[in-house]
């Protein structure tokens, strides 16, 4: 179904291969003939991206259902959204899209019953929606919003200060600011933030299609009204380059505390700093080259600490120490060596959040076979007071604090696009009440059933899935289907509300199924584990195991079944295309991790070898030669008696993301091109090996509405064509 008729065959473009790049690997000789697709502002670089946008715009046109596509996920797109509202002083404060608008718009609110005011609206940054809004932080006062702005989809941000009661913009600009928090201080004078170093003089770069590494993340503090470079330099450690450091104040506003990364694993040192001891305040420290007297409570990577709490210097924690589906603990600063549970860690569940309201009270959210459970406990006593029952799906937002006896929380999942709840705690049974809905016309969930199903593993361990389909459809094997997948760095894929997939279900008669395999967060730490380093190719075994499922049990077969992921999903699914070309009839590869031997080279890579591994390193270049997808693109069809070729394949990836560098998948274009269709004569390879290369986008982060609605429309265009699905009206 996915080859191209003779006269619709692709002639790909020249890619240039340079031989004489030749790597040694601990004694193993490396090719890697396209290192000049590396440099993104070359010229060489630009053309090859020019010719492969033509390449794959010249083929969507072709696709039947890109117009219709468009136009129905367009409709499905236009509804209402709301985020949930979190109270600052006296003022509440939410986000609000109309639909279609490029970006959400912040608004503010005395109270909940009164008419909210647009406070800002990132839309009238950029004529063409690119600028967004990347972090923001009010003031305890309620008086200054500090916003970050981010360009077409970059991790870069530039951080301005708003004045709430008249949205007027004050002179404070703040740059080079990247993985950041903004943590105001309790005074309302200024707040802490982080940043790497500025480029040298010379060195001018378009910030966000650079690849140089990130080093030497740095914790400032920026007071108000002055320059950024009067910025009190709080914290920096020359030894630790690729340390990154992130800040938070306690609720009582006398401590603050930084935590330090070496990278993704779910670890972090600890230190803080009581600000009520300096003598003259941060303003002591202007003008100073010394730092913040920070003294040291968790000084190892040995485990993860979540700031939940504190009475003073008693301090209460979210931990995995010693508890892979994470406890909560508490210290007396008083008394760094004496640790207690306050509540242990669960036999099966995952403690996700643990968050202080109404005074004394916790809201915990657990993770249950990859659903949500919430409760309320006692803070000191760790003791059960109340359930808070939620249907099966996903918490999207917790918005509540220590002082607030009323808590929202965001809820979706696969069939319900969005709910906020809103909760009194000050009664003896709280209970969730529906504050706001999102209502997407034209579509009907009782079209749809959702399911959860447990597949075995290739070493027979049970791996969640979620299948979701129009209702009572037979199990012929004839439907499309599209399974999506992640399987890395802790994290979990939960149900969520997606208007495109909710489409080519019901237009293009797909199933649509989520497999939660190893390597993500949803068994604790120990699920987590068992999907990296040396056990990565768990992750490759669980995916083809649940596309085998979907297979054997009649919702689809090989040439109708799509493959999807993105990041490090992008690795999975392309990983997967290598090693069972046999089993799939499409594959959606977005802003992937695909050369296992250089990643850490380039921007933040470095911060994924604890989850990947790294080349440098005899034992872990092994683990990764052996399935990087750089590496491993062979021809199927030498193998006796089989006459097979790689699905149809579309790479995705972005001029500007600078988390996963476009070169990762320009290689693997290039690469597959070549081996399996340009170095041999006639070749059999006939089904389609394109890239959408968008401009002044990124990683995914800030994306506007219309870049993902074309985005959506384009591949499941393409995917429609190659496994041959049909438009349902």
């Amino acid at each position: 179904m996915g080859s191209l008729p003779a006269e619709e065959r692709l002639d790909y473009p020249e890619a240039r291969r340079d031989e004489s790049v030749v790597d040694n690997y601990h004694g193993v000789l490396v090719h890697d003939p396209y290192r000049w697709l590396e440099d993104p502002d070359a010229k060489e670089v630009k053309d090859f991206v020019e010719k492969e946008v033509s390449l794959t715009e010249s083929l969507l046109q072709t696709c039947e259902t890109r117009g219709k596509l468009r136009e129905r996920i367009t409709t499905l797109f236009d509804h209402p959204r709301y985020g949930c509202p979190y109270k600052r002083g006296d003022k509440y404060f939410y986000f609000f899209n109309t639909g279609l608008q490029a970006q959400s718009v912040l608004y503010v609110q005395e109270n909940l019953e009164e008419k909210a005011e647009v406070l800002l609206d990132p839309n009238n940054l950029s004529v063409d929606g690119t600028v967004a809004l990347n972090v923001s932080a009010v003031s305890e006062n309620a008086e200054f919003l500090a916003v970050g702005l981010s360009a077409s989809g970059s991790d870069w941000v530039n951080i301005k200060v708003i004045r709430v009661v008249d949205k007027s913009t004050e002179p404070d600009s703040l740059s080079w600011v990247k993985f950041s928090s903004i943590t105001w201080t309790h005074d309302n004078k200024g707040f802490f933030y982080s940043r790497y170093p500025a480029p040298k003089e010379g060195e001018g770069i378009d910030a966000g299609t650079e690849t140089k590494i990130n080093l030497y993340h740095q914790l400032f503090y920026h007071f108000l009204g002055t320059d950024q470079s009067e910025d009190i330099l709080c914290w920096k450690d020359s030894e630790h380059p690729k340390w990154t450091v992130g800040s938070e104040i306690t609720e009582d506003g006398k401590y603050v505390l930084i935590h330090m990364t070496e990278g993704c694993d779910p670890v972090n040192r600890l230190f803080y700093c009581d600000l009520t001891a300096l003598p003259q305040g941060l303003e002591g420290f202007r003008g100073r080259e010394e730092m913040l007297p920070f003294q040291k409570l968790i000084d190892n990577f040995e485990a993860q600490y979540d700031l939940v709490a504190n009475d003073g210097t008693l301090f209460t924690f979210r931990t995995n120490k010693n508890a892979p589906r994470y406890k909560l603990v508490r210290v007396d600063l008083m008394q760094p060596e004496a640790w207690s549970d306050i509540i242990g860690e669960s036999e099966k569940d995952v403690l996700e959040s643990a968050c202080c309201v109404n005074g004394n009270q916790l809201l915990l959210s657990y993770l249950s076979d990859v659903k949500y459970v919430l409760q309320i406990r006692d803070l000191q006593s760790g003791n059960l007071l109340h359930d808070l029952p939620i249907d099966i799906g996903s918490v999207s937002g917790i918005s509540g604090k220590r002082e607030d006896k009323e808590i929202f929380i965001g809820f979706t999942s696969f069939l319900t696009p969005g709910i906020i709840y809103r909760c009194n705690l000050d009664v003896e049974k709280p209970e969730l009440v529906v504050f706001r809905e999102t209502v997407v016309p034209g579509f009907d969930r009782t079209e749809f059933e959702a399911k959860q199903v447990f597949i075995t593993s290739k070493d027979g361990t049970q791996i969640p899935m979620f299948i979701v389909s129009k209702k009572d459809i037979a199990l012929d094997g004839s439907h499309p289907a599209l399974l999506y997948g992640y399987g890395g760095f802790n994290i979990s894929i939960t149900p969520n509300f997606s208007v495109g997939r909710i489409v080519i279900s019901r237009h293009l008669g797909a199933v649509f199924a989520i497999a939660n395999i190893r390597g993500g967060g949803e068994y604790g730490e120990e699920w987590h584990k068992a999907g990296s380093l040396a056990k990565k190719q768990n992750c490759f075994d669980d995916f083809i195991s649940a596309a085998e499922f979907l297979v054997s049990e009649g919702y689809t077969q090989p040439k109708k079944l799509c493959i999807e992921g993105g990041s490090n999903g992008g690795l999975l699914v392309a990983a997967c295309t290598n090693q069972r070309p046999d089993l799939f009839g499409c594959s959606l590869a977005h802003v992937g991790v695909m050369d296992m031997l250089r990643f850490h080279k380039f921007t933040i890579g470095h911060a994924w070898t604890t989850d990947y591994g790294s080349s440098d390193k005899e034992e872990e270049f092994h683990w990764l030669i052996k399935y990087s997808p750089l590496h491993n693109v062979k021809i199927p069809w030498d193998k006796p008696g089989q006459n097979l070729q790689y699905p149809a394949i579309m790479l995705l990836t972005a001029d500007h993301d600078d988390r996963v560098v476009p070169l990762h998948s320009l290689k693997l274009l290039a690469t597959m091109q070549y081996v399996l269709c340009k170095s041999v004569e006639s070749s059999p390879q006939t089904n389609p090996i394109i890239g959408r290369i968008d401009t002044k986008s990124g990683h995914g982060a800030g994306r506007p509405t219309q870049k993902l609605i074309d985005e959506a429309a384009d591949r499941y265009a393409f995917m429609a064509k190659v496994v041959g699905a049909s438009w349902i009206d």
